[in-house]
């Protein structure tokens, strides 16, 4: 996967005075022998930090050893403001971890009391305002802190990836779209950059790659990636062109950050003006590692940028769109799977779907609302080809989106759920999705806080990964699923 950080993880050890040094070296050795173990690349630091200097020394350590993600351990009480100073001095994601007592026969000097000392480290990190983070339950033994580090590893990739990325934009967010013109201050908030542009420098900059020579190898991996008759044959060039053009910008215009992402303007005035719709070329992008969002959608790409680093996987953005039919849901549902007809709905977009995420019969199609809006009523269409249609593959999903509201507020919610092995019987990149409690989540979080109809998907359950990535960049609202016995605030006791 492209465009997302490479974790390289440093262990620190700290250590109270009054304490044994030694038994919080040697635990922080069993720490690295456990990640080994488990096949996690980690660097020892060999500078237990007592005071301010040691942390110093530590912190040199671990920079010249090319780290950029800590986990600072508590081999026994440790010494608070040392401990929490590494995390102020260290730039990059900071875990911190302490350790179990090992043993009932050695409660004299093999005791640490890290137990104790966690909580005068986060009271210490509070104080300081330093965000860091903190496992469910952070203390454990060697295998167990291993775990907890295994665990930080994508959040760590996140939180890197945030703070090297810039979002390109394409083409003001659309008129009818409000629920998409989100104010961008919340990206300031969390460290990303943002470059708006006009529709018109994208056209500029895709006519000047007319004649790419590298056009055609690029539509020669279009066609094996799609298969013979799935698509249209006078349109790959064009498409080509276009992957060409956003490559191009992306590495032209990345400037001082590392990572891009991009949220384009796709309708109306785009397919007449390119010849195409935008999809394909959309889910292609995606699936190396660089969103591009439908309808300016920022907080969408956004999104789809954090599920990326997350799961190392291709995913994406779509409508939360209709309901299942009850007819459908009494065929296909009902019998099989255990799930209430108001659990499930249908996610569709037009085709920014990455192939390699939808069933065997996908292909490049043609987007039926734009022919009907924008092509010559009863003509074949032209223009409005490019979408990526067919039904999206099985398989278990998180549906997730981190937005900015009205008020400049950020916040988020998570679901966790599937994608159904049914036929949906209709068009686009679509599929039947199934999440606990869907009914009362649509009403509860998406309708009552207001959240646009654009949800992000990874392919995977990484609700706990994302939860602990939003608790890190400090989204205090942060909505879920909620079983049937946890009612929401607004939800009404009588009904």
């Amino acid at each position: 996967m492209q465009n997302i950080p490479v974790v390289k993880l440093g262990l620190i050890a700290v250590s109270r005075d009054c304490f044994i040094i030694s038994l919080s070296e040697r635990r922080r050795a069993a720490i690295a022998a456990a990640c080994a173990a488990k096949g996690l690349e980690i660097y020892e630091a060999k500078t237990t930090v007592e005071n301010e200097l040691d942390m110093l020394k530590a912190v040199d350590e671990v920079k010249e050893a090319g780290c950029n993600a800590l986990c600072v351990f508590l081999g026994n009480f440790g010494p608070e403001t040392p401990e929490t100073l590494i995390a102020q001095r260290f730039d990059g994601p900071v875990m911190y971890a302490a350790a179990a007592e090992e043993t009932g026969k050695d409660l004299i000097n093999g005791r640490g009391d890290a137990y104790c000392g966690m909580l005068n480290c986060s009271y210490n990190l509070g104080m300081r305002k330093i965000r860091a983070h903190i496992p469910e339950y952070p203390v454990g033994t060697a295998e167990e802190v291993a775990d907890m580090i295994a665990d930080f590893i994508p959040v760590a990739r996140t939180v890197l990836g945030l703070s090297g990325l810039k979002i390109i934009t394409f083409g003001p967010r659309p008129q009818d779209f409000f629920a998409c013109n989100a104010p961008i201050k919340g990206l300031y908030d969390i460290g990303v950059e943002i470059e708006e542009n006009s529709e018109l420098d994208l056209l500029v900059a895709y006519k000047e790659h007319a004649g790419d020579p590298r056009i055609p190898e690029v539509v020669e991996d279009m066609k094996k990636e799609m298969g013979e008759g799935r698509y249209y044959d006078d349109l790959m060039a064009r498409m080509a062109q276009f992957e060409l053009t956003l490559l191009d910008w992306a590495e032209q215009h990345k400037g001082a950050r590392k990572y891009v992402a991009f949220a384009d303007k796709c309708w109306p005035a785009f397919p007449s003006q390119f010849g195409f719709e935008p999809c394909y070329v959309n889910s292609r992008l995606v699936a190396k590692g660089i969103p591009v969002s439908c309808e300016v959608d920022i907080y969408g790409a956004l999104s789809e940028y954090i599920g990326l680093c997350v799961t190392g996987d291709a995913v994406t953005l779509l409508d939360i769109n209709n309901s299942v039919p009850a007819d459908l849901y009494k065929e296909d549902i009902a019998p099989k799977f255990n799930y209430k007809l108001t659990d499930t709905f249908m996610g569709f977009h037009c085709g920014n779907t990455p192939s390699c995420k939808m069933c065997a019969d996908r292909a490049i199609k043609y987007q039926l609302i734009q022919h009907r809006l924008l092509e010559p009523k009863d003509s074949d269409p032209d223009f409005t080809r490019g979408t990526l249609e067919g039904d999206i593959a099985a398989s278990d999903i998180t549906f997730y989106r981190l937005q900015c509201d009205a008020q400049g507020v950020l916040r988020a919610y998570i679901a966790e759920g599937e994608v159904l092995p049914v036929a949906t019987r209709s068009f686009g990149g679509i599929g039947i999705f199934a999440i606990p409690e869907m009914g009362r989540f649509y009403r509860h979080v998406l309708v009552e806080k207001g959240y646009p109809h654009h949800g992000a998907v990874a392919f995977s359950h990484c609700g706990k990964a994302l939860f602990s990535i939003l608790r890190y960049l400090g989204i205090e609202d942060i909505a879920y699923n909620q079983p049937a016995g946890l009612p929401y605030k607004t939800e009404n006791p009588f009904a």
